[in-house]
């Protein structure tokens, strides 16, 4: 089985209260299969996602709220008159999101065919960025590198190991993660050795115990409430290539950065690792996997949550702030100016870094979380 994941879709929709959900880009993510679908169909569709999501939310409470009202809506017959999949999926998620926000938790067509032999096995999604969009010397002495996602695929992994050891001699190192919308773990493996001096608890990871997880680097089971499954994930410092240990590191954010991004981030601030410049992210902390429903549809369901172990809090719905605010376009200005370089010399080279991602939040943030 695969790893859970921390994608957040190019798709989000906003809040049912908005009446204005966003419709994915043609560009961004593959077309869903659209077709007919009877009024049985609908009713089924709701009361089988009601079952996944009781059996694998995040929050069994939250959970339970979600059923009910997807049980209620098939009984009074008010997904019968829909008639279109599409329609219909992007219906549940705006009547999910109205019971209890969730930046993650979404529903989408599929074509139909096999189901996955066991519905708590989350999927890996499809990504359709560019993981690793740029990489170079930005002045003597200052590395940069930006990313769009964590695939968690060999070629990346890799990638992301060889960025960190030919820029071994940075006296900076700036992680652009301002268009980044997601991903898994691996990436973070691959970099993490090289910027800890010493063994270092990172973040912790709540999962629902129903879910099956696969065994991951660098993550280690510690107690946790019942019916959770609680773990750390941590750093050990690299053996090899010590000379990173003691550069300056800043992360760049807007709110645009996203789910794995924003774990990554976490990660870096409450360590203590890295000056984080920029916006408040963009508050999808939930992480889980696409699940079928019946045959022609699937839903992302988030099954766990990431935190700071010092405090208990996540960010969902909220985000995190950056050390240093000031607008997402700047960011880089202001990281090479605390760099050392000069103003006018910042302002130039950050002219020359184009990020093809946007930097927008897309999802309304909240001054608090509630589930």
């Amino acid at each position: 089985m695969r790893a859970l994941f921390f994608a957040i879709s190019a798709m989000i929709a906003q809040p049912a209260a908005a009446q204005q959900p966003q419709p994915p880009s043609a560009a961004a993510v593959p077309q869903m299969p659209d077709g007919p679908i009877t009024a049985a169909e609908a009713r089924k569709t709701a009361t089988d996602l009601a079952q996944v999501l009781e059996e694998n939310y995040v929050f069994p409470d939250v959970a339970k709220r979600y059923a009910a009202m997807l049980r209620a809506n098939a009984a009074s017959g008010a997904y019968d008159s829909i008639g279109s999949s599409k329609a219909l999926a992007m219906r549940l998620t705006l009547d999910l999101r109205a019971v209890s926000t969730d930046a993650h938790l979404r529903v989408g067509t599929r074509t139909p065919g096999p189901r996955a032999q066991n519905a708590s096995a989350p999927q890996q999604p499809r990504f359709p960025w560019k993981p690793i969009e740029d990489e170079r010397w930005l002045a003597p002495g200052i590395a940069y590198i930006r990313f769009n996602v964590f695939p968690g695929d060999p070629d990346t992994v890799a990638a992301v190991k060889q960025f960190m050891v030919d820029h071994a001699s940075a006296k900076v190192i700036i992680f652009d993660n301002r268009t980044h919308h997601g991903g898994g773990l691996a990436e973070m493996n691959a970099m993490f050795p090289y910027l800890f001096a010493k063994p270092t608890t990172l973040v912790t990871m709540d999962t629902r115990a129903s879910v099956q997880r696969d065994e991951e680097p660098f993550v280690r089971k510690v107690p946790g409430p019942a019916g959770v499954v609680r773990r750390e994930h941590y750093v050990e410092p690299s053996t090899t290539e010590k000379k990173l240990f003691k550069a300056k590191v800043f992360v760049l954010t807007s709110g645009a950065t996203a789910s794995a991004a924003e774990h990554m981030t976490l990660a870096l601030k409450r360590t203590h690792r890295a000056t984080i410049i920029g916006e408040p992210t963009a508050g999808a902390g939930h992480y889980g996997g696409e699940m079928p429903v019946g045959d022609k549809f699937r839903a992302f369901v988030p099954v766990g949550r990431t935190f700071d172990p010092d405090t208990g809090k996540d960010w969902e719905g909220t985000g995190l702030d950056p050390d240093v605010s000031v607008p997402a376009a700047d960011a880089l200005t202001e990281a090479l100016v605390r760099s050392g370089l000069s103003r006018a010399d910042a302002e130039r080279i950050n002219a020359t870094v184009k990020p093809s991602g946007s930097m927008e939040r897309r999802i309304p943030r909240r001054i608090a979380a509630s589930n």
